[in-house]
């Protein structure tokens, strides 16, 4: 079921996407050559428990996955891309970071990720974080109410398209407000005009990830980081936005 939320409670939303958009920035800076990926987790979970907030990962345990989730980030490097598990990894030169984040506070949940290069970047990479950037801001800017939700998967699928990469089917955006996960499902390639009409209050986490040279993916071992089936390199770019009358708010835009 698809719940629109009113406008009190988007402005409850955009509170915890605030935090969530301020923490995420923060971690980008403390991303750097020889930190370890543990260090970036206990520096959120920090963060977390000081705002009192509560992690949307932490003991999340969907039909993928195996176990329950025991950390507040995903990080994934290189050629993961979605659900890493944070781990005794120190940050080599040239690696390629996502951070991916959810938590709620006052039972308001608000979700989004970044990728980032640290050290020297290699050029395919900044394209690569590049073309999930202006996929998401493309997806953003077709959430609009009147329109539908295939005109969101549409301009995303089109921005990948006009980098060169693939579009995989199997994961992407989503409903989220009370929980972190609600409908509907948020494909990253479409049909516009297709699709649920959008309508003023929807709240939904836009999420575009793509791989270097494949659409294709692999599971690790335990049962939840995502890699490229082929070894290459991954990004993905998020925000939770709510559809208003006036337009897509984009509610986990850190504040400059």
């Amino acid at each position: 079921m698809i719940e629109l939320k009113s406008a009190e409670e988007i402005g409850l939303m955009a509170v915890t996407g605030q935090f969530v958009g301020e923490l995420l920035a923060e971690l980008r800076g403390v991303a750097a050559v020889g930190v370890n990926l543990m260090d970036l987790e206990h520096h959120a979970r920090r963060r977390i428990e000081e705002r009192g907030a509560d992690s949307c990962y932490w003991d999340y345990e969907p039909s993928f996955g195996r176990g329950p989730f025991r950390n507040v980030l995903c990080l994934s490097v290189n050629d993961a891309v979605l659900h890493g598990l944070p781990h005794d990894y120190v940050l080599r030169d040239g690696d390629l970071l996502s951070i991916d984040m959810a938590v709620a506070i006052d039972g308001w949940a608000a979700d989004s990720a970044l990728s980032v290069v640290v050290g020297t970047p290699d050029p395919a990479d900044l394209k690569l974080i590049e073309a999930t950037e202006v996929a998401l801001e493309a997806g953003i800017a077709a959430a609009r109410p009147g329109g539908h939700l295939g005109d969101v998967s549409a301009a995303i699928g089109e921005v990948a398209s006009s980098y060169g990469y693939g579009v995989n089917g199997e994961f992407g955006g989503h409903g989220i407000g009370r929980t972190m996960h609600e409908a509907p499902h948020v494909a990253n390639s479409g049909r516009a005009r297709r699709g649920m009409k959008l309508e003023a209050g929807l709240t939904i986490a836009i999420e575009p990830w793509f791989c270097r040279s494949t659409d294709k993916i692999r599971f690790d071992e335990d049962g939840w980081t995502i890699r490229s089936a082929d070894g290459s390199r991954t990004a993905h770019s998020e925000h939770t936005v709510a559809i208003t009358s006036s337009g897509p708010r984009v509610l986990t835009r850190a504040l400059s």
